[in-house]
């Protein structure tokens, strides 16, 4: 048996399969720059061999674009003559899937060199580096993600717009937004709690349910972690959880950004706390109303490295057009306390809870890699002791003009991504030459294609 770079062991597999004989296979699922899950499906009889000596996948799995074609500036594909590399199994990630029929499990997987380094394009491991860098000054990163999501009909309306799922209770229609509307969950009810039961097996602990700010729009949140790891981790499996259900009960779950114009659009909130060796919330005020000094350091840092993290933040072209002002999207790096229309924001409550929460990142970005340039955003703000400027204490959209200024479109978050030194450190060279490969493959990719928008504006008019 090879020794397992990520801990695993065999003894987690073999009680696995001993406890759920009815299971007679497996997703093996890895998360790409992107955050798609790719691998592939393994029969029952496949998984102690996993266990004991890994999977090999081809490296270029790491430098897909979202179309999962090769992007070859990525360096991952004939430079290295699309070798294999050896993916194993990531502890306690082994769980069986709610519902399926035949009876399956899922692992997650991470990807390392035949050598057993980690692979340095792996959004896992570059999460991973920034937490053991914290782990090295004494510091540990807990949090948890939000959710927010639509449900939407499998087929457009007539207008070509995406249009509000009917109810899977009795196919009652609703387009209002009814934003906090309790009733409105009900209808949905029979999803969701197949959702929350698909979530219990995973150990994710899915928490509160909100009708959200838009017609079909949702949001579930999260348990706090004491491994932010592990929050991310939460993430990225219940978006495949979601989506999963959706689709049985007929109806389809998106995580695009901005999927319509007329409403706001869906963030992927990022509550983050720092505790010492002792479990202490270094962020929590020694008195009351008196800010600690690290807590604003931290925010420091978020605003001074903001303008070059937002394609990590915004990935898309989609990305882009959820910001607007008084659409509940940041569209500069305030930050304040109860406020949610700045970027950074101190929640109210339980000072012994004290957290930031991070607001820029859409839904469609890959948690991983938010949370490591979350990370690192703080680890230079506590480093440099940043002054995070003045709070704002009212409308986060006027107050902003003080505040230093981001990318406006992806094109530009793109360039600023590619010249930044932050963002090579808070990923790694390897992944920052990946991602920005990427992202710069996928803007060629939509310039070149023909929209409906241009023959809207310009069929019968230039």
């Amino acid at each position: 048996m090879t020794h397992s770079p990520s801990g695993s062991t065999l003894a987690e597999a073999e009680a696995f399969l001993a406890a759920h004989p009815q299971i007679e296979a497996f997703d093996i699922v890895l998360h790409d720059a992107n955050g798609i899950g790719r691998g592939k499906i393994i029969r029952r009889h496949e998984l102690l061999g996993m266990y004991k000596g890994g999977r090999h996948l081809p490296i270029s799995i790491l430098g897909l674009d979202i179309c999962g074609e090769d992007v070859h500036e990525t360096g991952l594909i004939w430079d290295e003559g699309d070798g294999d590399r050896r993916a194993w199994p990531i502890p306690g990630t082994l769980r069986a899937i709610y519902g399926s029929t035949p009876a399956r499990g899922e692992v997650l997987m991470s990807v390392y060199t035949l050598d057993g380094a980690p692979m340095a394009e792996d959004p896992r491991h570059a999460l991973a580096a920034q937490v053991q860098a914290l782990a090295a000054e004494g510091l540990h990163p807990a949090g948890a993600f939000e959710l927010e999501f639509f449900l939407l009909e499998n087929e457009r309306g007539a207008d070509g717009k995406m249009v509000p799922a009917r109810d899977v209770l009795d196919g009652r229609r609703n387009s209002k937004t009814d934003v906090y509307s309790v009733d409105q969950l009900h209808g949905m009810l029979p999803l969701f709690n197949d959702i929350y039961a698909d979530a219990k097996l995973a150990g994710i602990k899915a928490e509160t349910l909100i009708s959200e700010f838009a017609p079909g729009q949702y949001e579930l949140t999260l348990h706090y972690r004491e491994d932010v790891m592990q929050a991310a981790d939460d993430l990225l499996r219940l978006k495949r959880i979601v989506r999963s259900h959706a689709r049985l009960h007929g109806v389809t779950a998106c995580f695009m950004a901005k999927p319509n114009e007329d409403y706001a659009g869906s963030g992927m909130h990022f509550h983050v706390s720092m505790l010492d060796d002792a479990g202490v919330n270094v962020f929590v005020e020694p008195n009351e109303g008196q800010y600690n000094p690290t807590i604003l350091h931290a925010i420091g840092g978020l605003r001074a490295t903001m303008a070059e993290s937002m394609l990590i933040f915004a990935p898309h072209a989609n990305s882009w057009r959820r910001f607007a002002s008084n659409s509940y999207a940041p569209v500069s790096p305030t930050w304040g306390v109860n406020n949610r229309s700045v970027a950074l924001r101190i929640p109210a409550g339980d000072m012994r809870a004290r957290r930031i929460e991070h607001r820029p990142a859409g839904v469609d970005a890959n948690p991983y890699l938010v949370a490591a340039t979350v990370l690192a955003g703080i680890r230079h703000g506590l480093k440099h002791q940043i002054d995070p400027g003045p709070e704002t204490t009212g409308n986060g959209y006027d107050a902003g003009q003080d505040a230093p200024e981001i990318p406006v479109d992806w094109r530009s978050a793109i360039e600023a991504a590619k010249a930044s030194d932050f963002l090579k450190q808070a990923l790694g060279e390897a992944m920052h030459r990946t991602f920005t490969a990427i992202k710069a493959a996928e803007y060629a990719r939509v310039m070149r294609r023909v929209s409906e928008v241009d023959f809207d504006l310009y069929l019968h008019t230039v």
